[in-house]
């Protein structure tokens, strides 16, 4: 299959890197970093743990996370599903990784870092969303922060509306559970789903 088994190897397939690959790093927010991510309402979180890995959406209108200082993020932990599964991982192990996505843009933003689970009460009510507060809120401290060439969402047409899959085409999340669960009941989950979604964003 040709596995690639050095660091050697993989390096001798490709060129090096380009000056603007290893410029563009910072190990902090610059004033146009800050404007990029400040302007992100999605982001993913990547954290690791001694099962192994775990990858989960975040999504806030206005901002998904709030740019403490130059070094510092903050991600409110919003009504989910409960599992905790980044939370749990952070707690056991603080590196995370971060990827906002802009819509619109084919700009991509990362960052590395360390996390840290806050429970403090002030923080949370800082973070007030129709009357509700998020149970807790991860603090991300910066080690390095950076934008992500355009090409791979430029290939994938991301924001191109023409290339948006109807949602009548795919399977519904009730029929999704059915098929890891024989009896479970697709219909009613389906049918009460977005009232309930939309009674719990909070």
């Amino acid at each position: 299959m040709g596995i690639i088994e050095s660091v050697e190897q993989l390096r001798s397939i490709y060129d090096g890197c380009s000056e603007a690959s290893l410029a563009k790093v910072a190990v902090r927010l610059t004033p146009e970093y800050r404007q990029m991510i400040d302007a992100s309402p999605f982001v993913a979180l990547a954290t690791v743990g001694p099962e192994g890995l775990d990858c989960s959406p975040r999504g806030d209108l206005g901002g998904v996370v709030r740019i403490d200082d130059e070094k510092t993020l903050m991600l409110p932990d919003w009504r989910g599903n409960n599992r905790v599964d980044s939370l749990i991982n952070i707690v056991r192990d603080p590196r995370v990784a971060l990827m906002f996505l802009i819509p619109g843009s084919n700009t991509v933003m990362r960052v590395n870092g360390r996390a840290v689970v806050s429970a403090d009460q002030q923080l949370l009510q800082s973070f007030e969303m129709d009357g509700r507060h998020p149970r807790t809120v991860t603090v991300v401290s910066i080690d390095e922060v950076y934008f992500q060439c355009a090409r791979a969402v430029m290939r994938a047409e991301l924001w191109n509306a023409e290339h948006h899959v109807a949602p009548d085409s795919l399977p519904t999340p009730g029929a999704m559970l059915k098929a890891t669960k024989a009896d479970f009941d697709q219909i009613t989950y389906d049918r009460e789903w977005a009232a309930r979604a939309k009674a719990s964003m909070w």
